[in-house]
């Protein structure tokens, strides 16, 4: 499988649904973690690294 290249301002989208409804995501922060802003409501969350490759589905970068 490709390692995908994640940067600032990328969407990501993951496996699972935020409770809000939406399964996609921007990153604010990239790292040994990533701080996640939910495109649906605005919660922001710091993930592992580890934890986001193995749960996305997708990726669009930043225009």
């Amino acid at each position: 499988m490709e390692k995908l290249n994640y940067e600032i301002g990328d969407v990501v989208k993951l496996k699972k649904p935020h409770p809000c409804g939406s399964s996609e995501w921007e990153i604010l922060r990239v790292g040994a973690d990533f701080r996640l802003k939910c495109m649906g409501c605005g919660h922001q969350v710091m993930v592992a690294r580890r934890l986001v490759e193995k749960n996305t589905r997708g990726l669009t970068k930043k225009a």
